[in-house]
């Protein structure tokens, strides 16, 4: 194909389990105009094997096999090799309804102002089958997008994103620093110079279960997040953004130094704590760490019995003791915090 109207972009790592249903509901598209790039990121499965014979009996799929880098040098990378002027996001754990990338070129035909558009979402379980969904859909317009973002709502779900390259690369493409949360972090840099919305059709099946990014690194994304939320409002205010040019970012308690004021680091530790709560990972990994100083720092108790009880049952005995007498030795600072 000499000039694909929009290359799809998936980076693969040791994601052999679901790869093929994949690879086939993007190629089962009813738009047919486009290039796929695959690239494995060292995966140590047989996801190789998979790509390289897909790509041989589909001339439309590019493939990529090299050493791991991340994800995020990966997305970089592909939208650098990307020939197309859009660039569709897909995941190797997820599935797209056919006519996914025919309705959203159609949107992005016919609104030449919008750089990003997404649609909503159908979640499905590990063995594909379909989950309750809480919580509100994505926002539909730009405008409705930028109510969500101050009280962290959701904005565009990364493997149905669809996107112009050349906007994406003017803002600096995925920055590092934002590792498991980098989607968030290009949409509010990008809602400052672009319109962004969501096609109100499930026309993606998204797959949850234990083993996924948002499950195993639930600690380091909600920090990035808190990041990038403060980020976005040092942008809005017109103070520049401190993260810009950052390859990772710094322990929560040197905030205050690279936001250059008092109390950034307390906000961010409060914020992220209350997320963790019921995360299973969060709590076996650094995110207890966080909590704990949470508490001997002042800050409010709301739930945190109940994650003593948690960590219990999550057989976390040294932990729960050790939240408990934090519980019992550090007031809120704030009057009336529930316990």
């Amino acid at each position: 194909m000499p000039s694909p109207a929009v290359s799809v972009i998936m980076s693969v790592y040791n994601g052999a389990r679901f790869l093929d249903l994949a690879i086939d509901s993007v190629l089962a598209q009813d738009f047919t105009e486009f290039e796929f790039i695959v690239l494995d990121d060292g995966s140590s499965d047989a996801s190789p094997a998979i790509i390289r014979e897909r790509a041989a009996r589909d001339a439309r799929i590019v493939p990529i096999l090299r050493e791991n880098r991340g994800l995020i040098v990966s997305l970089n990378e592909m939208i650098e090799k990307a020939r197309a002027p859009i660039i569709a996001r897909m995941d190797a754990d997820d599935i797209c309804q056919p006519t996914r990338f025919s309705e959203q070129v159609a949107f992005l035909e016919a609104h030449p102002d919008y750089g990003v558009v997404g649609t909503w979402s159908e979640d499905i379980g590990e063995h594909g089958e379909k989950l309750h969904r809480t919580g509100p859909d994505h926002p539909v317009t730009h405008e409705e997008l930028l109510s969500f973002i101050p009280i962290n709502g959701p904005l565009i779900c990364h493997p149905a994103a669809m996107y112009r390259r050349e906007v994406v690369r003017s803002v600096g493409s995925y920055h590092a620093a934002f590792r498991h949360c980098e989607d968030l972090d290009l949409w509010l840099r990008l809602a400052g110079v672009t319109k962004l919305g969501n096609i109100p059709r499930r026309l993606l099946r998204y797959r949850r279960y234990g083993e996924q990014v948002s499950s195993r690194h639930a600690t380091e994304q909600q920090y990035g997040a808190a990041v990038a939320h403060l980020a976005w409002r040092e942008r809005a205010a017109g103070r520049p953004d401190p993260t810009q040019t950052l390859e990772s970012l710094p322990p929560v308690e040197a905030l205050d130094e690279l936001f250059a004021r008092e109390g950034v680091s307390r906000e961010v530790r409060s914020q992220v704590a209350h997320k963790l709560l019921y995360s299973r990972h969060a709590l076996g990994d650094g995110g207890f760490a966080l909590i704990l100083e949470h508490v001997r720092d002042g800050g409010d108790h709301a739930g945190l019995w109940r994650t003593v009880v948690r960590l219990l049952r999550y057989r976390h005995p040294v932990r729960a003791t050790k939240l408990a007498a934090a519980l019992c030795a550090h007031r809120p600072v704030h009057a009336g915090a529930a316990a």
